[in-house]
Order: C-alpha cells, then sequence, then structure tokens
C-alpha cells in the first residue's frame, strides 16, 4: 500500500508540479510569479463582470432592496 502513496507523491512532485519549480529558480521577480499575477487578472475581470451586472439589475429597478426580502426575516 505503501507504493500507492509513493506514486501519488511521485506523480505530484515529478510531473504536475514541475512547471513551478521551473518558475521557482528564476532570477526575475515579475516572471517567477506569472502564475499569480494570472490568477489576479482573472479575479479582476471576474470582478469587474460582476459589478456590471449588478450595476445592470440596480438600474432596470429589479432589485428586491426591502428589508424583509426573505421568508426567514
Amino acid at each position: 500500500m505503501s507504493r500507492f502513496f509513493y506514486g501519488i507523491e511521485d506523480l505530484f512532485v515529478n510531473v504536475l508540479f514541475w512547471p513551478f519549480d521551473f518558475f521557482r529558480f528564476m532570477e526575475s521577480w515579475w516572471t517567477s510569479n506569472a502564475i499569480n499575477w494570472i490568477f489576479m487578472i482573472m479575479g479582476l475581470v471576474a470582478m469587474v463582470y460582476w459589478m456590471g451586472q449588478l450595476k445592470i439589475f440596480d438600474s432596470n429597478g429589479e432589485e428586491d432592496k426591502s428589508i424583509t426580502s426573505h421568508s426567514y426575516l
């Protein structure tokens, strides 16, 4: 059974996380954090999209702003 878990360890350490080892030993801070920048840009785009959708529903008057908008309140 231990060979099974060592196999999983080998898969993750030597195969799946290889790109992160490549980024870890780079000299430039900006390029070594490229994955982080990609995720931050994706999060920013998603937030801007979500705020735009909220603005659309607010402008159309479809937003329920009453205090008792939920039955359990």
